[in-house]
């Protein structure tokens, strides 16, 4: 079920930001009275999966889930219709409009998934507002449980101050700042201490068997007990929160589970909280120092129990506007820094870039429609700044010919476009077996 859940979303959010996409190509083109001779979701290589002719236009569905598009005349691009372009130019054809008119339909496209964001953010922030965790609540520092962490000399309980120049208010903000960091501010025993991170930080962090960063001290709670536990009888429940083991006071997960391997094979008593009250039970640890169940998290009840403060803020309508701009420029921003990191061989950042099975994993296994818009804000945002690259097989191959044209008053030959829509497109496709091939190596090897 989990599944199902999660390549819905996935589904469900690639088709909205490929059919708007494909709007903001097809709308103006229409609006330049240019022909549109397909228009579609997904690719139809050898067959579709539905379509239907309406005017001049053919709307369809391919079998393919990589992208989509719109097949504009007149116009090289992936269908390397050479057939039609050797004809004279028809006044509906995209090569017979004018340069300004051609450059606002391949940029309608991009417009499109900016604008969406922006949308996206200004109602999510009317909608749902801000919910984040206080730094300042977090008692006991941060779990750092990553060799390679521990490794640059971090330590569990120690208080992340800065990442970077950026100083941390809310918990997520660690994450925020990460990419691109050069430093790490901490506090430890009181006193503050900065340590380096490698210029390579992600590239190792990218390729680590464990990829967990800082992450908050929580306490261990039961989420669920499967049958072939060695405690499925014992009487857990969902919740229940572990206090003690043995007459230890246990406040927090990362504890209880370095006393568990003190106690490998041994039949222990453990104090449980659920439900404000205290209870005892006998549990038996398995040979490998475990319970036999799996952790759960429920963030508003630690809070309730004062592991941490929850953070809300509810905007007005006129408030969601600021708030959601800022949140769409920060994205931006962040993702063309990103970019610019992918690109630097030493920073290692290219082993992180993922294809669709990273997309896949960053939606969550419920049914969120907070989370929902926000990942599908963020694919958006990455989307329109990927069709920016100037590769000829993207939108931004093709501004980049257009303004070339407009400054210089030259415009490339049909022949060269060609040349050039076939070396983008060899480009494209390296570019997608390198993503996907990372998902494939991670998989097979992290």
């Amino acid at each position: 079920m989990e599944f199902v859940i999660k390549i819905s979303q996935f589904l469900l959010s690639l088709s909205l930001l490929i059919v708007l996409h494909e709007l903001g190509h097809f709308i103006p083109a229409k609006l330049f009275k240019t022909r549109v001779e397909k228009f579609y979701l997904f690719f139809d290589v050898k067959f579709s999966l539905f379509k239907k002719k309406i005017g001049d236009t053919v709307y369809g569905i391919g079998w393919l889930p990589l992208g989509g598009y719109v097949k504009i005349s007149g116009m090289i691009d992936e269908s390397m219709d050479k057939e039609q372009m050797e004809k004279p130019p028809e006044p509906w054809e995209f090569r017979s409009k004018p340069s300004w008119q051609r450059l606002i339909i391949m940029l309608g496209g991009v417009f499109v998934n900016f604008l969406l964001a922006l949308i996206i953010y200004i109602v999510a922030a009317f909608a749902y507002g801000d919910t984040d965790i206080s730094a300042d609540s977090i008692k006991d520092g941060y779990l750092i449980d990553n060799p390679l962490l521990t490794d640059l000399g971090f330590q569990t309980g120690d208080d992340i101050v800065m990442v970077g120049t950026a100083k941390i208010v809310n918990v997520s903000d660690v994450r925020t700042n990460i990419i691109g960091a050069e430093t790490v501010t901490i506090k430890r025993d009181g006193a503050e201490q900065t340590i380096a991170l490698p210029v390579d930080f992600l590239g190792q962090l990218s390729t680590s068997q464990d990829r967990r960063l800082f992450e908050r001290r929580i306490p261990f709670m039961i989420g669920n007990v499967p049958d072939s536990s060695q405690n499925s009888k014992a009487g857990l429940k969902p919740k229940d929160i572990i206090l003690s083991v043995n007459g230890d006071k246990l406040r927090y997960s990362d504890q209880v589970v370095s006393k568990l391997k003190t106690v490998k094979g041994e039949t222990v008593t453990v104090e449980v909280l659920r439900d404000k009250e205290t209870i005892t039970k006998t549990l038996q640890i398995d040979d490998e120092g475990r319970f036999g169940v799996i952790a759960g998290s429920f963030p508003t009840l630690f809070a309730e129990l004062g592991y941490f403060d929850i953070v809300r803020k509810e905007y007005t309508f006129g408030e969601s506007f600021g708030v959601g701009y800022a949140k769409f420029t920060d994205q931006i921003t962040g993702y063309f820094g990103q970019l610019k990191l992918i690109f630097s061989p030493s920073t290692g950042a290219y082993k992180g870039v993922g294809g669709f099975k990273a997309i896949f994993d960053i939606f969550p296994s419920t049914w969120s429609w907070e989370y929902f818009w926000g990942i599908t804000a963020f694919l958006s945002i990455m989307l329109g700044v990927l069709n920016l690259l100037p590769i000829p097989a993207l939108d931004g191959g093709h501004v980049m010919f257009l303004l070339y044209e407009m400054i210089s008053g030259k415009k490339p030959s049909d022949k060269f476009m060609e040349y050039a829509q076939t070396v983008g497109f060899f480009i494209l496709i390296a570019l997608v077996l390198f993503a996907n091939g990372n998902d494939v190596f991670k998989a097979i090897f992290n």
